[in-house]
C-alpha cells in the first residue's frame, strides 16, 4: 500500500483513476483464471469436473458489475496496521470494497470489506478513531464516482457529523431486488455481522432495522473467515416464501458468494410426500406443538417388540442358541442408549452375532470379523431382527396417527387431551400414503419421524429469516439442519402473523436446539420514514406490548397521507400519483381484494407485477396480497383498506400484526386509502 501523501491531481479525478485501475486489475484477475489449463493437472475425469466447477465459480465471483461500485470507502491509517506506533511508522491507505482486488504484482488495490483491516470503516468514530486519520465515503451515479465525503477522525478540531452520502445511500430509491448494505453497515450491525461461527445469534429487529441484510452479510462474513470449513459443511438461507427468496437472492452474489443455498421450511420437509391438503388453525396449532415430538417418539419406539423366543444359528454341524433373556438384554440396552431407530436396527444383528461369537470362542473356536458378519446375515438372525425391530416408514407412521384413533390415543396418552386428539384426526382416512392429502404441518411431522429413524444431515450454518412465524415443530425441523453447526435467527415478534407465532426468542431458541444463543436487538430504523413508523407503532401496545418502537434515523420524514376513498378509482389514482416519483411502488391489499384491484389496474392501463418479480423502468408497480408482504419493501406504498387486512385473518391480534407489516413496507412514502372506518387501534 502507498503512504498517504498530497496528490497533485484533483481528489475526485485521482479517485476515478484508482477506480479505473482497480477495474482493470479485476479484469486481469478474471482473465488469469479463464486462461487456466487444467488438462494435465488432474488424475481423472472426476477431479477434472470438480476443478472445472471450482474455476467456473471463481470466474463468476470475479465478475465486475458495472452498476455496482467496486469500492465505496477509503481508510487512511496514522500508522501501518500491526506496526509499533511508538516507532512513528508511516500510515497506509486502504480502499474498502465488496471483494479483494490486487494488481499484477499481488499488491492489494481494494480490500474486502470483511477483512480485519476494514473493520474501522464501520466502527471508528471521533470518540474512538481506531488509529484512522481519515475515512472517505464515495458517492456513485451509475457505477461512476461523482462525490466524496471526508471525516478526519483523529483531528480534535473537527466536530462529529452525520454523513450526507451515507444518508443518501440509505434513502436511495429501490428498483429491482434487495441490494446489499455493505456500504452502510452501522456499528451495532457490524458487531452482529462479525460474530463468530461457533455461536448462534438471534436478531430481534423492527421494520427497517436491517435485520435481513445483517443476516445475509453475516453469512458472507462467515464464508470469508471460515471458507474451508463451510465449503465442507454447507450454508443455507431459509425464508418464509419463494417471493421473499427471489427478492433477496442477489445480495450474496453481489458480494461474490455463490454457494449459499436458499429454501423455505416447506422445501426442507418436502421429503417423499406431496403437500396437497391444508389444516384449519386449531389443527395446525396442535400439530405444530412441540408435544407432538413426544407422541411421534412413542409411536416409533412402539414398533420394537421384546423377544420371547431364542435365536438359533446353524453353521455347519453346529447349532448356536441365543436365549430370549439375552436377546431382551441386547434390545433393552439399545433402547436405553437413545440412538435413532434405524441405527439401532442396523446394530441389532451385529449384537446378536457378537453373542454367538462369544459362545464360539468359549468352545475353543477362533472366529474373526468375517464370521461375525456372516452370522449377522444369517437367515435366523434376519428373521429375528424383522420381528423384534421391524422397519418403520415415517409417512405411513404419521398417516396412521392421523387416521387411527386408537393408535393415536395409545401414544398421545398424557400428552394430548382427548379433544386435541380429536382435532387432529382426519375425518376421511386415506387409503395410502400416495393418496393422502398431507398438509404442511403433516410434512413437518413426517420430517420429525424421519429424523427419529435416521439422522438428518447437519450444515455448518443456517440463516432463518422471518422466524417469528414458525411453530415449535418447524423450529425443530430447522434445528435438525444445524445440530453440529450454528444459526442466525432473524425476526420481529410484532410481525408474527400465524396463530402459533413465536411468543419469546428464548423459547424459540430452545425449540431450535440452540438455547445458548444470544439475543440481540436492533432498534434504529434506517428504512421506514419517521412519520410512517410513528403511525404504524400505534399498533405495538396491542400486538407486542413488551417491544420498544423503532426509532427512525432518517433525516427525511417521508410522505404519509390518510385518504378516504369511495372505491377502486381512488386507489388507482393514488398509484398513478406515486408512480410519478422515482423508484418502486407497491399496492398492498387484503388477499380477497386483490382480484378487484387487479381488474381496476388493468382497466386503467397500468402494468403491474407479482411479489418477487423484478421491477423494470417500464413496470414499477407491484400488486401485493397482504399475506405476502412480509420482508418486501418499496419506495412508495399504497395500502388499501386497513380494516379488510385485519378482517382477513383468523383473529384480531393476528390481523393487527398483518396490518403492522403492511404499514411498514414503504421506504419514502405511504398513502392509506379506506372507505371503511380505520381500526380503532390506529386512533390518535
Amino acid at each position: 500500500m502507498s503512504t498517504p501523501v498530497d496528490d497533485p491531481l484533483e481528489p475526485l479525478s485521482r479517485e476515478r483513476s484508482h477506480l479505473a485501475s482497480s477495474r482493470a486489475a479485476l479484469r486481469a484477475m478474471r482473465e488469469d483464471v479463464e486462461s487456466l489449463d487444467i488438462s494435465d493437472v488432474t488424475a481423472n475425469w472426476v477431479n477434472a469436473e470438480v476443478l472445472a466447477r471450482q474455476i467456473d465459480e471463481r470466474i463468476k465471483a470475479l465478475a465486475d458489475l458495472s452498476d455496482t461500485p467496486l469500492f465505496f470507502g477509503r481508510l487512511d491509517y496514522l500508522h501501518a496496521p500491526g506496526a509499533d506506533q511508538a516507532e512513528g511508522a508511516d500510515g497506509e491507505r486502504f480502499y474498502i470494497g465488496r471483494r479483494h482486488v490486487h494488481d499484477h504484482d499481488g499488491d492489494p488495490m481494494v480490500i474486502d470489506w470483511r477483512a480485519p483491516v476494514s473493520q474501522p470503516f464501520y466502527r471508528a468514530s471521533k470518540k474512538d478513531p481506531m488509529d484512522v486519520s481519515l475515512r472517505r465515503r464515495f458517492g456513485y451515479t451509475r457505477g461512476e464516482i461523482t462525490a466524496y465525503e471526508d471525516e478526519h477522525l483523529s483531528d480534535p478540531g473537527e466536530a462529529a457529523r452525520t454523513s450526507k452520502l451515507l444518508q443518501q445511500e440509505i434513502e436511495r430509491p429501490r428498483v429491482g431486488p434487495m441490494r446489499d448494505i455493505v456500504a452502510t453497515i452501522q456499528p451495532e450491525q457490524d458487531e452482529i455481522v462479525r460474530s463468530g461461527l461457533g455461536g448462534t445469534v438471534c436478531v430481534q429487529g423492527g421494520p427497517g432495522t436491517g435485520k435481513t441484510a445483517v443476516g445475509l452479510h453475516r453469512v458472507a462474513y462467515l464464508l470469508y473467515a471460515h471458507r474451508e470449513r463451510l465449503a465442507r459443511t454447507g450454508t443455507l438461507v431459509i425464508g418464509p416464501n419463494r417471493s421473499f427468496l427471489h427478492y433477496i437472492e442477489q445480495v450474496l452474489p453481489a458480494l461474490g458468494e455463490l454457494t449459499v443455498q436458499q429454501a423455505t421450511v416447506d422445501d426442507l420437509v418436502a421429503g417423499s410426500v406431496e403437500v396437497r391438503g391444508s389444516d384449519d388453525a386449531s389443527a395446525a396449532i396442535i400439530k405444530g406443538d412441540a408435544r407432538m415430538a413426544q407422541v411421534l417418539h412413542r409411536a416409533v419406539q412402539s414398533h420394537v417388540t421384546l423377544p420371547t423366543e431364542p435365536v438359533v444359528v446353524v453353521r455347519g454341524s453346529r447349532r448356536w442358541r441365543v436365549p430370549a433373556y439375552e436377546l431382551e438384554d441386547i434390545v433393552r440396552e439399545l433402547l436405553d442408549r437413545g440412538i435413532r431407530y434405524g441405527a439401532a436396527r442396523e446394530a441389532l444383528p451385529q449384537r446378536i452375532a457378537h453373542a454367538v461369537l462369544v459362545q464360539m470362542e468359549r468352545s475353543g473356536e477362533a472366529p474373526d470379523d468375517r464370521v461375525q458378519d456372516a452370522v449377522a446375515r444369517n437367515a435366523a438372525v434376519k428373521a429375528a431382527v424383522k420381528q423384534i425391530w421391524p422397519p418403520v416408514d415415517p409417512a405411513k407412521l404419521v398417516l396412521r396417527l392421523l387416521t387411527d384413533a386408537d393408535f393415536l390415543a395409545a401414544h398421545a396418552d398424557g400428552v394430548l387431551t382427548a379433544d386435541e386428539q380429536k382435532t387432529i384426526l382426519w375425518a376421511k382416512p386415506a387409503r395410502s400414503v400416495k393418496s393422502a392429502r398431507f398438509s404442511s404441518a403433516d410434512a413437518v411431522l413426517i420430517d420429525e419421524a424421519t429424523d427419529l429413524v435416521q439422522r438428518t444431515h447437519s450444515l455448518g450454518h443456517v440463516v432463518l429469516d422471518e422466524a417469528q412465524d414458525l411453530s415449535p415443530m418447524q423450529y425443530r425441523a430447522v434445528g435438525r439442519r444445524c445440530t453440529t453447526g450454528s444459526a442466525t435467527v432473524l425476526g420481529d415478534l410484532a410481525q408474527g402473523t400465524t396463530p402459533w407465532a413465536t411468543r419469546s426468542w428464548d423459547e424459540a431458541l430452545a425449540h431450535l436446539g440452540k438455547a445458548e444463543g444470544v439475543v440481540e436487538e436492533l432498534t434504529a430504523g434506517f428504512r421506514v420514514p419517521t412519520d410512517v413508523i410513528a403511525y404504524a407503532s400505534r399498533l405495538l401496545p396491542h400486538i407486542a406490548p413488551g417491544l420498544a418502537p423503532v426509532a427512525s434515523v432518517r433525516e427525511n420524514p417521508g410522505f404519509f397521507d390518510l385518504r378516504p376513498s369511495a372505491g377502486t378509482a381512488e386507489v388507482v389514482g393514488a398509484c398513478e400519483e406515486l408512480l410519478r416519483n422515482e423508484g418502486s411502488t407497491g399496492l398492498i391489499a387484503a388477499d380477497a381484494r386483490v382480484p378487484a384491484l387487479a381488474e381496476a389496474l388493468a382497466a386503467a392501463g397500468i402494468p403491474y407485477l407479482a411479489p418477487g418479480e423484478e421491477t423494470t423502468a417500464e413496470t414499477r408497480l407491484t400488486l401485493v396480497p397482504a399475506s405476502l408482504a412480509k420482508g418486501l419493501e418499496y419506495d412508495y406504498v399504497v395500502l388499501d383498506e386497513p380494516q379488510a387486512v385485519v378482517d382477513g385473518e383468523p383473529d384480531e391480534r393476528t390481523g393487527l400484526r398483518r396490518l403492522y407489516v403492511a404499514l411498514t413496507r414503504a421506504v419514502s412514502g405511504l398513502i392509506v386509502t379506506h372507505s371503511a372506518p380505520l381500526p380503532a387501534q390506529l386512533g390518535s
